[in-house]
């Protein structure tokens, strides 16, 4: 693997961009404004970086990264990511997103949501419950004390192995989840959401996390 590809530039996408970059990786940023808007993330990021539009993105990376607001998944190219793995980084906010039945119903899963706008892919969920700033600073090398975890949920063994490899990178290590529909358990309100936790920590979290009913 050699290039990500990003859709959406955003808290997420720019931080992910430089981790990438940081460990040697090209990437194609792009968002739904046009390249033209990214000439400054380019310029910092430096000769692995280049600007596209999500087609390209989608086109050009070995791995993929889908970090948009829930609410325009629906714009996320079909075909050129069958067959891919495809990290998904969204969290469902109503009041930006608007109202998703199914979701207030927790019949499914935003990352259940994109797998199923993506039926050829192999959607990965990860880096959904860590602020933006923290992914450049709070990582550290294999084996240190206290270090970070990140959950990493997905259907699929190979994909999901896949981005543990890349979060073990990047400076975390990985709690896994499967099937994906337990990514519930790292949604926005949950005890893991958005605080530093170790591996352990983290699982105890997991455990711990109750639906929304339930609250």
């Amino acid at each position: 693997m050699t290039t990500i590809g990003l859709i959406g530039a955003g808290n997420i996408g720019s931080q992910l961009a430089r981790l990438a970059v940081r460990h040697g990786y090209d990437v194609v940023v792009s968002n739904s404004r046009g390249p033209h808007t990214l000439v400054d993330l380019v310029a910092e990021l430096g000769d692995r970086a280049r600007a596209g539009t999500p087609q390209e993105a989608a086109e050009a990376g070995d791995l993929v990264v889908v970090t948009i607001p829930l609410k325009a998944i629906e714009t996320v190219p079909v075909e050129p990511l069958a067959g891919k793995v495809v990290i998904d980084t969204t969290n469902y906010y109503p009041q930006r997103d608007g109202q998703v039945a199914e979701l207030d119903d927790e019949s499914t899963t935003t990352a259940e949501l994109l797998q199923r706008h993506l039926p050829q892919s192999h959607v990965v969920k990860a880096f959904n419950h860590i602020l933006a700033a923290e992914l450049t600073t709070d990582g550290s090398p294999a084996g240190t004390p206290g270090r970070r975890a990140l959950v990493v949920a997905a259907d699929d063994d190979d994909a999901r192995a896949r981005v543990v490899a890349l979060l073990d990178e990047f400076g975390f290590d990985a709690v896994e989840l499967s099937p994906l529909s337990e990514g519930w358990r790292i949604q926005r309100d949950t005890p893991g959401y958005g605080a530093r936790r170790t591996a352990d920590e983290l699982r105890a979290d997991l455990a711990a996390a109750r639906r929304y009913r339930d609250m």
